[in-house]
């Protein structure tokens, strides 16, 4: 039986991929925050005879040391892991700057810092699966945003745009560095951008933007099913190269500054120095 640990779990697509899964008989253990949105997601699970195979893991993401904790529940409860689906993401685009309980601004540490926990710190549970996965879901191929090197945590001049483009760039190079670092690894790291998806997004922003956002997802959106099975595909037959990215079903190729392995290497060693003080 498969393993598949699945962040963003509870809601949008990573529900959706948690039920893809669920049905085919893996054991997921969705990872959120909300355990009214766990309960749910395993009720829904008990209609399709899955109950047994369905597991909620409420975990703080925003938090260097929650997201650690979550690692060690991970590992104890399983022997190997064979998917790592990174989909927990809450746009903060308005609003003035917040940061953690750690100090760090929030979507870096929500979008790119827990990813960075959990990649690293389950890696030896996935190199025992046969043919590992890890998917990052994000925004390659979007040529927005960069990596403040003078400024990560955006003490200085936040927007919320900002600081969300910062961490899907941080996400770009964080699997340009997992493959550059586990260069024996059996993992196959893949950067994935589905693109505009029908999902609750919306409701996190203020009006008017909020009705703006859902009638241009109406126009325009996929559903979750739809964006689901391409992920699916690329889960289950992954490429041979360590690390990959895709824009949908577009490959996509490995030039430019999203994807350059010295900023990779860079951004790696600042982020073991950040989380290693906490």
């Amino acid at each position: 039986m498969q393993t598949v640990v699945i962040t963003g779990g509870t809601d949008g697509l990573g529900k959706g991929l948690a039920l893809h899964y669920l049905h085919r008989g893996a054991r997921v253990l969705a990872v959120g925050s909300t355990p009214a949105k766990g309960e749910a997601l395993l009720a829904q699970a008990a209609t399709i005879s899955a109950a047994g195979r369905a597991v909620f893991l409420q975990a703080d993401l925003t938090s260097v040391v929650a997201t650690r904790d979550l690692v060690a529940t991970v590992k104890s409860a399983c022997s190997s892991v064979d998917k790592l689906i990174l989909c927990a993401q809450r746009y903060r685009l308005f609003g003035s700057r917040t940061v953690t309980r750690e100090g760090f601004e929030h979507s870096f540490a929500l979008a790119y810092l827990s990813r960075y926990v959990l990649g690293h710190g389950l890696r030896t549970a996935l190199e025992s699966a046969p043919q590992p996965v890890i998917m990052n879901v994000a925004t390659p191929g979007v040529p927005l945003g960069r990596i403040h090197w003078d400024d990560p945590q955006l003490a200085r001049r936040y927007s919320g745009f900002k600081a969300t483009l910062q961490s899907f760039r941080a996400n770009d190079l964080l699997g340009v560095a997992f493959a550059a670092l586990h260069a024996d690894t059996p993992i196959r790291y893949v950067g994935y951008n589905p693109g505009m998806v029908s999902t609750g997004m919306p409701d996190h922003l203020p009006q008017p933007l909020r009705t703006l956002t859902k009638a241009s997802f109406t126009l325009l959106a996929t559903s979750v099913p739809k964006a689901v099975a391409p992920m699916a595909r690329l889960l289950d037959e992954p490429p041979g190269e360590r690390f990959s990215a895709y824009r949908t079903t577009r490959r996509l190729p490995l030039k430019g500054p999203a994807f350059d392995q010295a900023d990779a290497l860079r951004l790696h060693h600042l982020t073991h120095d950040l989380i290693n003080a906490v």
